[in-house]
């Protein structure tokens, strides 16, 4: 079976085929508004429909300088559009390969996978991430559907499905202020009972604004925003991974990845992290939503961030143009004198521009909201993370590091 990593490309599109709807209502959510921000004319219909998402497996698949290409499916619930949607992709993507390795991995909440979905999905090989934020208490404290009730035992029971029938799948959490209390049980959890090998753990991080169109989340450059009550604090964050990690590196190196413990060391390694938000730039991972229009981050979905659209500008003039070069250039550029300076620079890079909206201790903007946890973190994991550095250098598999702590 063909199989990808689905957070380590140097540039790709992650498509929306369902734009912002979704079967759930997480109270944290931060793109089911993003319905607010679409004309009505925006949801493509019929032939119009497929036109846009054949230009897309064709551009995508021209842009691609390897000869491996991963699509990236994602929501909104990505599962909203029809199995039959999803037989066309693997279609057109036969066709217009050109020999190339087309992989696919998919974002979903899990609750509409059916045997019918898992054979597919096995079958044609495809990588399922799916979102779970730990245990039942933990998950379901914001993860709710439209009736607001919880939903972890689908999720648990869908992972189970995946299992059963032999699909690859990664984890996908979040970390915010009810499961930080816990981090072991959280981490465990996902180790034994899900016998889960790769989790990505994403913090959360929303300030409330009332905005004209209704939309209720700050954008970066809202002042004076209250900070939304689920957000993950600074000092919890770098606690929480600290606890985690501690746990990780004298059991489980080799065994379970967690992104964030990888795309440390490959800043400690100076090479890129295979994840935008530690890069040195971004811009390389842009969204298209279903009626063709490309942005330039999926945090970034706003009018002022819109690239153009498929039906009328190509990928390769869009991703490599003259506005996204800027977005990718200003993370490294708005770099406040106090990031620069930093001795843990080479494993941040600022984080994501999204959560830039404090300032430093001189007054200069552009702050990352999560610094003071990332420097916890960092601090902590340094002695670890040069033994594993050295250890690669000298031609040995990290792992060595749970023999000498």
């Amino acid at each position: 079976m063909s199989t990808a990593y689905p957070f380590a490309r140097p540039l790709y599109v992650m498509a929306k085929p369902a734009g912002a709807r979704c079967n759930l209502r997480c109270e944290y959510c931060y793109y089911l508004e993003k319905q607010s921000l679409d004309p009505p004319q925006s949801s493509l219909k019929g032939r119009e429909s497929e036109r846009v998402w054949e230009r897309y497996i064709r551009d995508y698949i021209e842009l691609q300088q390897t000869p491996d290409v991963l699509f990236t499916w994602h929501g909104g619930e990505p599962m909203l559009r029809s199995l039959d949607f999803y037989r066309q992709v693997i279609r057109l993507q036969q066709y217009y390969g050109r020999g190339k390795r087309i992989s696919n991995s998919i974002q979903t909440n899990g609750l509409l996978l059916t045997p019918e979905w898992c054979r597919f999905l096995h079958d044609e090989g495809w990588l399922v991430g799916i979102s779970i934020d730990g245990t039942r208490e933990q998950h379901d404290a914001y993860r709710r559907d439209a009736q607001g009730r919880g939903t972890w035992e689908r999720v648990v029971q869908a992972i189970r499905m995946l299992d059963e029938y032999g699909v690859e799948w990664n984890a996908m959490a979040t970390a915010n202020h009810v499961n930080a209390q816990d981090p072991l049980g959280f981490y465990r959890f996902f180790r034994d009972e899900l016998h889960c090998r790769y989790l990505q753990v994403t913090p959360v991080v929303e300030r409330f604004k009332e905005h004209s169109d209704g939309r209720r989340l700050a954008h970066l450059f809202d002042e004076d925003c209250p900070l939304a009550s689920f957000s993950i604090r600074p000092e919890e964050w770098g606690r929480f991974m600290c606890s985690i990690f501690d746990e990780w590196v004298r059991h489980d190196v080799g065994e379970v990845f967690v992104q964030l413990f990888d795309a440390t060391l490959a800043g400690w390694m100076g090479v890129a992290p295979g994840v935008c938000v530690y890069a040195e730039e971004c811009g390389h991972a842009a969204v298209m939503e279903q009626n063709g229009d490309v942005y330039s981050c999926d945090h970034f979905v706003f009018p002022e961030y819109r690239l153009g659209n498929i039906r009328t500008h190509g990928l390769p003039e869009m991703l490599y143009g003259a506005k996204q070069n800027r977005f990718s250039r200003l993370k490294k550029e708005a770099l406040p004198r106090q990031c620069r300076q930093c001795e843990w620079l080479k494993a941040c890079h600022g984080e994501c521009p999204r959560l830039r909206f404090l300032h430093t201790a001189d007054g200069e903007p552009g702050l990352n909201y999560l610094c003071a946890g990332y420097r916890i973190f960092f601090q902590h994991v340094a002695p670890f993370m040069d033994y594993m550095r050295g250890e690669l250098l000298a031609g040995r598999p990290a792992s060595g590091v749970m023999r000498a702590f």
